[in-house]
């Protein structure tokens, strides 16, 4: 349990950046270098599949190093696992739909399970054969993919337009990719374009979608900002210790959609102030009042402001979350499950949560596997003495560090 907290945090690097990042590194000719990266599991996991397609990556070093093959991948001699990460298998996908031969793509945890046809429906209108929606796949690719005007399926996931968007640099020809079904993840493929514009691709905004040429990438040195869907978590401690924190490496002209919690707990009662590069979350003398809020922008940011949603003094109800379903657990069910074991009064439905101040106790948390729903009942341990998380590792999917900086926030 934690007094009110006051300190300025820095965030591991962003996940999405760093697995971008990769990507467009290794579609570069030649050596790029990767500043202040996520070293986490997930991005370990994109460097370990580019390195069996030929690609050269060095993350033991500071900063992490990539010597890129221009698009020229090498059919791998085993399967790419991308263990539990669903971006990287995404990308992975793509990819391997870019090489001449066969390829195979197996994951780990609930990753067979999370849905890939969007991808899938597109490599098979380009021509390339896949086994399946799910994975394990194979792909039998012939080469490099034709351009043109792609529709990519987004209904299950932005993440499908954003790994056909990486490899359009370097098709044959040039292409206009439009994303249909996007449903709050717009920011996400904004993301997307930022990184592929930093390593000199050429992408335009069009009324449906993004018209990419095929100019290809050229190396670059980038900085990858810290993970706004890990600031969360700080801020909501911030929110319901009634303390300050002060996120560093974050600031108004962000792309990541979790950024935005803030906002939110500012629409809650905080005080919120936004700088250049930092953003801070203030509740000193603050009651946190219930919200009623549409979170398909940020779904995963849902998690720890429903947490927060606990501390407040009236109801809250938080919609939009569908996109929950199909995560590393089935996060609607799990996060309103450990709130209800900690006390809470939860209501759900398909894609909304209802919240209801409550009296909480300490519980041990079942995590089900999943970072992010470790991270976020935790937060509730801020308050909550004696909350005990199971299995702590899962954390390591994002931020190995977290239980040390929960450590360090106590001492602050």
């Amino acid at each position: 349990m934690l007094a009110p907290v006051e300190a300025v945090v820095r965030p591991p690097g962003s996940k999405s950046e760093t697995i971008r990042a990769l990507a467009a590194a290794a579609l570069a000719p030649g050596r790029s270098h990767i500043y202040e990266p996520l070293d986490a599991e997930d991005p370990a996991a994109m460097a370990g599949a580019l390195e069996a397609l030929g690609i050269g990556i060095e993350t033991k070093t500071v900063p992490w190093v990539v010597d890129g093959q221009g698009g020229r991948l090498t059919a791998p001699e085993g399967a790419l696992d991308a263990n539990e990460s669903g971006l990287s298998a995404r990308i992975l996908l793509a990819m391997a739909g870019n090489l001449d031969g066969v390829c195979r793509i197996v994951g780990h945890g609930r990753l067979p399970e999370r849905p890939m046809g969007g991808i899938v429906d597109v490599l098979h209108a380009l021509g390339v054969e896949v086994s399946g929606r799910t994975l394990p796949v194979d792909i039998v690719g012939r080469g490099r993919l034709r351009g043109g005007h792609i529709e990519v399926d987004c209904t299950d996931s932005s993440q499908f337009a954003t790994a056909v968007m990486l490899l359009a640099p370097i098709m044959t020809g040039s292409s206009v990719v439009e994303p249909v079904g996007l449903t709050g993840s717009a920011n996400y493929l904004e993301g997307t374009v930022s990184m592929m514009r930093r390593f000199g691709a050429s992408v335009e905004r069009t009324i449906t979608g993004y018209e990419i040429a095929n100019v290809g990438y050229r190396p670059s040195d980038v900085l990858i900002e810290p993970d706004a869907s890990a600031a969360v978590y700080p801020m909501v401690i911030a929110a319901i210790t009634g303390g300050r924190i002060t996120i560093d490496g974050i600031g108004a002209d962000t792309w990541q959609p979790d950024a935005g919690v803030a906002s939110l707990l500012e629409s809650m009662g905080c005080h919120v102030e936004w700088g250049t590069d930092r953003v801070s979350v203030d509740a000193r003398g603050v009651s946190l009042d219930g919200v009623e809020i549409d979170m398909s922008a940020a779904p995963d940011g849902a998690l720890g402001l429903a947490v927060a949603c606990l501390f407040a003094n009236r109801p809250s109800r938080l919609s939009g979350l569908g996109s929950l379903r199909h995560k590393e657990s089935d996060r609607l069910a799990a996060i309103s499950g450990e709130m209800r074991r900690i006390g809470g009064q939860v209501e759900v439905g398909d894609d909304w949560l209802l919240i209801h101040p409550s009296v909480l106790h300490a519980a041990e948390i079942d995590p089900h596997g999943d970072h992010r729903i470790a991270m976020a009942m935790a937060t509730a341990g801020a308050c909550i003495p004696d909350l005990r998380v199971a299995n702590p590792h899962v954390v390591n999917k994002t931020w190995p560090g977290f239980w040390d900086f929960l450590d360090t926030l106590a001492r602050s």
